[in-house]
């Protein structure tokens, strides 16, 4: 056992034709057949031929110099001394290894397995990601450089600060997240949020505070686009909020979150001089949130999927205490379905609904399409409602898959290796917004808004998707976008 053990630690770094490797596509692509040494299947047929039934024996793990060994056991769904049945054996560790890349803490992640007298050694070997992200902020408080340069006190509409993001803090899959931005606007944010706390790592918790004022606030919509309010002297808005909530987590693949919030909010005398019934009544608000959201992520992979589905299923329910404004409930879905046709093809299709009720809504409450939901095409625009429905669909093609760049000069093995794939993709949308009273101007809200395009995508690392898109709309407007995520 000890030799089986010691050659298996061997084969994580140099695979043999006898040792049964999996290696994990670094995003979103599957791995061809021909890369493939052996699968777990016919390693176990040549170690241990006659055993239909296999034990676990040994469960090892190998790379997770910073990640508790806590988190990653409690993704798998077998232990030692369970019995696993060797006609499924390799579908079976596939999926358990596929979990562990999902958790988005490593570059890739590589199975083997060593079999000796139906005793099973399963070695999961992976490369940890680099944790802690500092993004500096500076950006200009005004709608472009040109206009900017114009101000006479442009060095004072300025903002600045820094980001932070603190993934996998303590090693146990926490994440820490913090803005401090000053200047021209300013916001102060602090979340905390740990998935799962425990050996089973089912019960997890999040809190957090945000605190922001801005110069410049959307107080309105016309003819479909935002009406946008600058201040030199006033803050046209002020917000702020603070939040707590526990989480159930199945595994990585199944998370449900119950969160309550409560929230101030507070616009200057001019937004109301523009739009008196931005809050309903006055110029202050403040309200109890409570919201529930379960998530079911079955998708190869979470930055890039190519198989599988995604369900979410959101209820939201907002009352207010202070402006006695009607309360909110809203209630969001949303499905998605991925499929491998073949070759390098793959098909997307997903479809998302929302039902809003109350008895009159605020104007920064009536969002429908151009903010978190979008019909590809109608960037411009904003369209307001209480319901809303939208189905998107694209047919994808594997273009080029470079592989690993080695950058020369960069010790760190978290940053030196690029992946780069490409793929070519096209696309159709079709959304609509019902909204029973329409403000004079606006004509996209109950309206069939439809349109299509073509794209090209690049998957790389640290779940970077960069998306160029041409897109056409049913106005009979194109132009090409640029866009940061997998779009369906």
């Amino acid at each position: 056992m000890l030799l089986s053990v010691l050659l298996l630690w061997l084969g994580a770094f140099h695979p043999s034709p006898t040792a049964g490797t999996v290696a994990l596509p670094t995003r979103g692509t599957s791995i061809p057949d021909s890369l493939r040494r052996a699968t777990p299947d016919s390693v176990v047929q040549a170690q241990c031929p006659g055993y239909p039934v296999l034990r676990v024996g040994r469960i090892l793990f190998v790379g997770n110099t910073k990640t508790r060994e806590v988190v990653l056991r409690a993704e798998l769904d077998f232990r030692e001394g369970d019995t696993l049945t060797a006609a499924t054996l390799n579908r079976r560790l596939e999926v358990n290894r596929r979990r562990l890349f999902n958790l988005q803490l490593f570059h890739q992640v590589l199975l083997q397995t060593v079999c000796r007298e139906g005793e099973l050694t399963v070695l999961y070997s992976m490369q940890e990601r680099w944790y802690i992200f500092p993004v500096p902020i500076f950006s200009l408080a005004d709608r472009n450089f040109r206009s900017w340069l114009d101000r006479p006190d442009r060095w004072r509409r300025v903002d600045y600060g820094v980001h932070v993001v603190h993934r996998n803090f303590r090693g146990r899959n926490e994440q820490l997240l913090g803005n401090l931005q000053l200047g021209f606007n300013r916001k102060y944010e602090l979340f905390y949020e740990a998935p799962g706390f425990g050996r089973r790592r089912r019960i997890g918790f999040g809190a957090g505070y945000s605190y922001y004022r801005s110069r410049a606030l959307d107080y309105a919509t016309q003819n479909d686009r935002l009406r946008n309010l600058r201040q030199q002297v006033e803050y046209p808005i002020e917000r702020q909020y603070a939040t707590a909530g526990i989480r159930w987590r199945r595994t990585v693949q199944h998370l449900t979150a119950l969160d309550i919030s409560y929230h101030r909010e507070q616009v200057s005398d001019s937004v109301l001089y523009y739009n008196p019934r931005y809050f309903l009544k006055g110029p202050r608000r403040e309200y109890l949130e409570i919201g529930l959201v379960s998530t079911l992520n079955q998708r190869n992979t979470f930055a890039y999927p190519l198989t599988g589905q995604y369900a979410q299923v959101g209820l939201t329910y907002r009352k207010f205490t202070v402006n006695s404004s009607p309360d909110i409930f809203t209630a969001r879905g949303r499905y998605a379905r991925y499929l491998a046709l073949g070759g390098p093809f793959y098909y997307s299709v997903g479809a998302t609904g929302q039902l809003r009720f109350a008895q009159e809504l605020a104007y920064p409450d009536s969002r429908a399409f151009g903010y978190e939901v979008l019909v590809r095409g109608y960037d411009a625009y904003v369209i307001e409602g209480r319901y809303l429905g939208l189905l998107q669909q694209g047919l994808t093609y594997r273009l080029l898959d470079v592989g690993k760049l080695q950058l020369a000069g960069v010790p760190s093995s978290r940053f030196n290796t690029i992946p780069l794939v490409f793929y070519l993709n096209t696309f159709a949308d079709a959304g609509y917004v019902r909204q029973p009273s329409v403000q004079p101007g606006n004509r996209l809200p109950n309206r069939l808004l439809a349109s299509a395009g073509v794209a090209l995508h690049l998957v790389t690392y640290y779940d970077w998707v960069l998306t160029l898109e041409y897109t056409r709309n049913r106005e009979r407007q194109g132009g090409f976008f640029f866009r940061t995520q997998f779009p369906i």
